[in-house]
């Protein structure tokens, strides 16, 4: 067996996964299972504690090290189980050090240090993310501000950015390695470049590394926050093709009273501004977002407020969340609404998120898009659309014009006009 990894959670965190990855293998610790944990919700923590039992009772033998925002901010619970045998921290998973010494047999059991000391974030390259499709790039790491609903802060530290020629270089290389599309992630990635010399923002670094990375066909973003969205970005949208016309927003509220109590910086009408004018300037974007549904105090006319959001900022894509008290967060301390409105508003919200997601395919039929290609015969549109194609040969990582020609329940349905 050689190093093997389950991650749950973001992008971000499915990039972090690659980067222990190989430095486990670096370290020579074959056999190895890395278990790459999230805590944005109660429920996540359970499902990775699920998967650790579950894989100790599937390999006997393996080394389990569990990391990753749950462990960073509960340590103690996964150091209470005795299938675990490394606990380690946000800031050790990226390390090489951290691996080194668990193959020399040097690293305590738990090493999982003060993340809010952490002050800068260092690129890596990751050679490999099992195919030659698509690639993830960390730009920035951490969070500044403080939603009263969110412990992420306390699991990743302060903002912290990797300074433009660092990314410029990695992406260069991605690219030359043969990968079509990269994608830039981070924990709150508008906020990029503030901790940085000279002005720079996230508008600005899309810009150097188009201009300096021609041969990479396709840039993408991962979830932004709308309010800090630089002009240089909205600029660059509209004028940029190979940056894809997707963006998936950090909404978490269509009412303005949840959102001040959620201690989220803009309000309803923001959202809805910034879709519009996006829409105006790129005609394809496509949004996707995410909601809370139920958070404390939330009553039936708020949370028919998110319902109606959706639908006025046109989104395509939702991704719900029940509400789930955090340790250490102000919204545990609200007053709670009980569990089965919370489930019963999330079933809601969803099925809001099938009627939106409906209305854009059927708004998609008989456009031509450049797809690329993920696996044989799936593909995904530039706004990020799933695409079947079921043309034969069209191997991970092509780049292929496809008509759309119909859709599924979740997907488009379409044929290759050229390869």
């Amino acid at each position: 067996m050689s190093v093997e990894v389950i991650s749950f959670g973001c992008r971000l965190n499915a990039y972090e996964s690659e980067v222990a990855k190989s430095l486990a293998e670096q370290a020579g610790l074959d056999g190895t299972l890395i278990v790459n944990t999230c805590a944005v919700t109660a429920e996540a923590v359970r499902q990775a504690r699920q998967a650790i039992r579950k894989a100790r009772r599937e390999r006997p033998g393996a080394k389990i090290i569990v990391t990753g925002c749950a462990a960073q901010i509960e340590p103690e619970t996964f150091a209470s189980m005795d299938e675990a045998d490394h606990v380690i921290g946000n800031a050790e998973k990226t390390s090489a050090a951290t691996f080194l010494e668990i193959a020399g047999g040097n690293l305590p059991r738990v090493k999982v240090n003060d993340i809010g000391s952490v002050r800068e974030t260092a690129s890596h390259l990751v050679a490999g993310f099992g195919g030659r499709a698509r690639a993830y790039v960390e730009v920035q790491n951490g969070c500044d501000h403080r939603c009263t609903f969110c412990v992420i802060p306390h699991g990743r530290g302060p903002s912290r950015s990797v300074p433009a020629g660092d990314v410029v270089r990695q992406v260069r290389a991605l690219a030359q390695e043969g990968y079509r599309e990269v994608v830039m992630t981070g924990v709150d990635l508008t906020s990029y470049g503030a901790d940085l010399p000279g002005g720079m923002t996230l508008g600005r670094l899309v810009r150097t590394i188009l201009r300096l990375v021609p041969e990479l066909p396709r840039l993408r973003l991962s979830s932004i926050d709308t309010i800090e969205a630089d002009d240089n970005l909205i600029d660059a949208f509209a004028e940029e093709d190979r940056l894809m016309p997707h963006l998936h927003l950090s909404l978490q509220s269509g009412d303005n009273l949840i959102l001040k109590r959620m201690k989220r910086r803009h309000a309803r009408e923001d959202a809805i501004a910034f879709c519009a004018t996006m829409r105006e300037l790129r005609p394809d974007m496509v949004f996707g977002a995410d909601f809370i549904a139920g958070f404390p105090t939330e009553d039936e006319a708020m949370f028919a407020n998110t319902l109606r959001l959706a639908d006025e900022c046109g989104l395509s894509f939702l991704h719900v969340f029940p509400f789930s008290a955090r340790p250490q967060t102000p919204a545990a301390r609200m007053p709670q609404l009980g569990r089965a409105l919370v489930k019963e508003r999330a079933a809601r919200l969803r099925k809001k998120a099938a009627e939106r997601i409906a209305v854009h395919l059927e708004d998609q039929h008989n456009k031509v898009f450049e797809v690329l290609m993920e696996r044989e015969g799936l593909g995904r549109t530039p706004g990020f659309t799933e695409i079947a194609i079921p043309d034969e040969g069209l191997g991970q990582g092509a780049i292929v014009t496809a008509r759309a020609t119909g859709s599924a329940k979740t997907h488009l349905i379409g044929e290759c006009l050229r390869s």
